[in-house]
């Protein structure tokens, strides 16, 4: 059975799920494929260590075609409870339900190219239970379904709102550190005193692009072009370059993320009455970064993940 087999890759799920909240327009077709209980399932039982290994392998062929959004298997409906509706009444009613063949064990969350594309992939499937049993795909409504019942467009605009509120909440910000030459005594003091611990770095000398000349001052070769370093819970990035000579005078906020049309979203608002120091563009540590400084002051660095560097 499924259960528990899906929620054990949360890694890749998160993943997915950033993606998914923040694609407002693609002409792509979601789909729920829904794994139906069976008397196994309903019964708890756990799967064997052979099934176990092997949907974990058909999700990661999903991850990789880039279809998985999510997938979760659901324990037995004697965990469960229902709500019934009847006018302004609502009657619970606790679990176990014995219409099993109506029950649902596990879902995906798919993105396909149609609906014989999702087949195809739930036919690669292994069976999820140690009995026969159904894969169920329904395609997801999306937004253009309500067009004829949402002539002005105001649900649509709900809904495109609601969408950037979710995506915002997976959003990441890091502080970003000018030390003007001082990195590597200011790491080493972190380190010593704070429990800092370096996740990354690499110096101006270590870059694969060259670095435009008059940008660094004289003997900035080897210093540090960006680093990582965590204080506690804290994720702090940090350089070399910038800063007036022995202080901190500035610092910007770092935000990530995942989806090309809302990173180039935000940089425009962030710009709208301040100054674009950076365009957005293609680096070669990130496929989309850029540098701005917002109607109020604040330094901020847009950029899509990328790669992780091995230098």
């Amino acid at each position: 059975m499924l259960i528990r087999l899906l929620s054990n890759h949360g890694g890749f799920q998160r993943s997915a799920i950033v993606q998914s909240v923040i694609k407002l327009q693609e002409k792509i077709v979601k789909v729920v494929v829904f794994v139906k209980a069976t008397e196994s399932s309903e019964a708890g039982d756990l799967p064997s260590e052979q099934l176990l290994h092997d949907m974990g392998e058909f999700n990661a062929a999903l991850i990789e075609a880039g279809i998985m959004e999510v997938g979760e298997g659901l324990k037995p409906s004697c965990e469960g409870v229902r709500v019934r509706f009847s006018g302004d009444q609502r009657t619970i009613t606790k679990g176990p339900f014995i219409e099993t063949n109506e029950l649902v064990a596990g879902y995906w969350v798919w993105e396909v190219d149609s609906m014989e594309h999702a087949i195809e992939w739930a036919k690669k499937c292994p069976n999820p239970m140690p009995e026969e049993s159904d894969l169920e795909i329904r395609p997801v409504y999306t937004i253009d379904d309500f067009a004829e019942i949402d002539p002005d467009g105001s649900a649509r605009e709900h809904e495109t709102q609601l969408r950037r509120v979710i995506a915002g909440r997976h959003y990441t910000c890091n502080p970003y550190l000018f030390f003007n030459g001082q990195c590597d005594d200011a790491l080493a003091y972190y380190q010593a005193h704070l429990g800092a611990e370096v996740d990354s770095l690499f110096r101006f000398n270590q870059s694969p692009d060259p670095v435009p000349e008059g940008i660094l001052p004289p003997g900035f070769d080897d210093k540090v072009m960006h680093c990582q370093f965590r204080i506690g819970d804290i994720v702090v990035m940090a350089t070399d370059h910038g800063g007036d000579a022995g202080t901190i005078t500035g610092f910007s906020l770092t935000l990530t993320i995942a989806d090309e049309e809302d990173a180039k979203r935000v940089f425009n608002a962030l710009a709208d009455g301040g100054k674009v120091i950076m365009p957005l563009g293609k680096t070669f540590w990130s496929p989309l970064y850029g540098q701005v400084t917002d109607k109020f002051g604040v330094s901020w660095m847009v950029m899509m993940p990328g790669e992780d560097l091995q230098l």
